[in-house]
């Protein structure tokens, strides 16, 4: 993979969490350390013996928690595993500070060579949806399916409400939102995410609702959070700029994977009418259209994606099956 879509690089101290985060009834989560990285995998015991491996990966802002919900729903179809991605979640800094989508396309990679469950089954929700398909792109071997919500593509024109997440990678503007907004409650800032990433946010219960506060509350008691939030951002949008082999549409084209596309009608910051275009890039795609969901499908409608992904599998188990037969 291209090292010049990276951002410059520097040493970034691991700092591991104060306090860790929620752990839903049913699930695990270890740390696995890696070259270059320490990574918190959140884990789900299958409901029947040997399923196939799967693997989500969040998007920006995000952590494994947000597949939670998915990861139920499916235990009886994959054995899965979601991760935090370095500086999120409960994973410190990477050792090289590197926040690009190759970076954690790398650590991805790392993490599927190291546990040998490779091919899995790949999730990838908004900048987990960049890294997927540039895993997918460069490792086939190691993803059986995509599947990817809402995955931040490069759009030449960006509709109105994704401008303010992508001027956080302006260098300072991150810091001038943090002093601004330093009066804020946990409170107040998880209704604004909600409003931005839901397409409506009523949509979350009280429990769920508490459950966002206190994982907001314990990342901004995190020394790195801002520069995190800052870096990463900046990494989806040097990765837009890429062109030639290492462009992400270029890469989407190169995926043998079949590939599941979830695009909400009310996104606020993946436009729907990239729908169309990833539809056409990916070479066997099929694509799940929900009317009133944004940009975290997977949390919003977790029942709809979890009956795609089955038809998913049993479309690819179908195909493998009449290949498998003899002609003649």
């Amino acid at each position: 993979m291209s090292s010049t879509e990276s951002p410059e690089t520097r040493a970034v101290p691991v700092v591991p969490p104060g306090r860790p985060s929620w752990v839903s009834e049913g699930e695990d989560v270890r740390t696995v350390t890696l070259p270059g990285a320490t990574l918190a995998v959140r884990s789900r015991r299958p409901g029947r013996p040997g399923p196939p491996p799967a693997l989500y990966v969040h998007g920006l802002g995000g952590s494994s928690q947000n597949w939670s919900a998915l990861m139920e729903l499916l235990a009886d179809d994959v054995d899965g595993e979601a991760l935090d991605l370095p500086g999120f979640g409960d994973s410190p800094p990477p050792d090289d500070g590197d926040y690009s989508i190759t970076g954690f396309a790398r650590v991805v990679i790392r993490h599927l060579d190291a546990s040998g469950r490779g091919p899995v089954h790949l999730f990838g929700n908004s900048m987990g949806g960049a890294v997927a398909t540039r895993v997918a792109a460069v490792r086939p071997d190691l993803v059986r399916t995509l599947t990817l919500i809402s995955p931040a593509l490069p759009e030449l024109r960006p509709q109105r409400t994704a401008v303010p997440t992508g001027l956080l990678a302006v260098p300072g503007l991150v810091s001038l939102f943090a002093r601004v907004t330093k009066d804020w409650t946990p409170e107040r800032r998880t209704r604004e995410v909600l409003a931005l990433c839901y397409g409506d946010p009523g949509r979350v219960t009280p429990e769920g609702f508490a459950t966002a506060v206190a994982e907001y509350e314990r990342r901004l008691e995190l020394p790195y959070f801002w520069d995190v939030t800052a870096r990463s951002a900046r990494g989806i949008v040097d990765a837009y700029t890429l062109g030639g082999q290492h462009s992400l549409w270029r890469q989407a084209e190169k995926v043998l994977a079949p590939t599941l596309l979830v695009y909400g009608k009310r996104d606020q910051l993946v436009s729907f009418r990239m729908a169309a275009r990833a539809g056409k890039t990916f070479r066997d795609s099929r694509l799940l259209t929900l009317l009133e969901s944004g940009h975290v499908a997977m949390m919003e409608d977790p029942d709809a994606v979890a009956r795609a992904f089955r038809d998913l599998l049993a479309d690819t188990a179908a195909t493998a099956e009449r290949s498998a037969t003899p002609r003649g």
